[in-house]
């Protein structure tokens, strides 16, 4: 396990991601022929505690969390460091791992613990959990007692009050419209803490519109900011609730 870290520092302590210049990349092969990383300038950068990355399937924006989560120190099954929930030696992709190879970051400063979210594991994760609380002589948090988003907002409303980087993505597919709204609660609250640095993956226009975050529109053409109403996500939400049947 990463021993705790404090800092007196505010986030983000994760300053910025790009393209190692040393390195050849194989542009044939996944996750290199993703056209926001074909250029060889590709630089992400975080300026607030809370940073929101909005884009359609395929562009490569968690395929990216991945990346990151791996420079972290967290598996790509999710989890804090120094947890390996899943055994991955048959697993045929390495996303995270890959790009962790050809991504440098810079850190003020490195801080060693954290959380990566991934939904499609989360079950796996906190029965990990449990197993390990129980295993070490205590009764184990039991998150799977709860509904998926209940367990999930209770995990991490626990968590995150601690200084460290925490990575989620697509964490509404975990969670009802509601449960995001209190999500959004939760990450304003983190936010004011300032302890803490959080990166979200997502289709929500709920979460896009967290305050005070950093909205980031990832495409094949790159990364840039961009306003929740000028998101194509927020417009077809709108159009939809303008006049359902029309649009269906």
């Amino acid at each position: 396990m990463a021993r705790s870290y404090q800092t007196r520092l505010s986030p983000p302590y994760l300053k910025q991601v790009r393209l190692r210049d040393d390195v050849e990349l194989d542009r044939s092969l996944y996750p290199f022929d993703l056209p926001l990383l074909r250029d060889p300038e590709f630089t992400l950068r975080f300026d607030r505690a809370i940073t929101v990355m909005v884009g359609e399937n395929g562009v490569g924006k968690s395929t990216l969390l991945e990346g990151i989560a791996a420079m972290a120190g967290f598996d790509q099954a999710g989890g804090g460091p120094g947890y390996r929930p899943l055994d991955h030696s048959t697993a045929a992709e390495r996303n995270g791992d890959t790009l962790r190879d050809v991504l440098r970051a810079s850190w003020l400063p490195k801080i060693g613990q954290g959380w990566f979210f991934r939904a499609e594991s989360f079950f796996s994760v906190s029965r990990y959990l449990d197993l390990a609380a129980r295993e070490a002589g205590g009764s184990g948090p039991d998150f799977l007692s709860h509904s998926h988003g209940e367990g999930f907002l209770r995990f991490f409303a626990e968590r995150c009050t601690r200084p460290g980087i925490f990575l989620f993505d697509e964490p509404e597919s975990a969670l009802s419209p509601r449960r995001q709204f209190e999500f959004v609660r939760l990450l304003r609250d983190i936010a004011a803490a300032g302890k803490a640095q959080v990166i979200v993956a997502t289709h929500s226009p709920i979460l896009m519109a967290t305050p005070g975050a950093t909205l980031l529109s990832v495409t094949r053409g790159g990364i840039d900011p961009v306003a929740l109403e000028d998101t194509d996500h927020y417009r077809l939400y709108r159009e939809f609730v303008l006049d359902p049947h029309g649009t269906i």
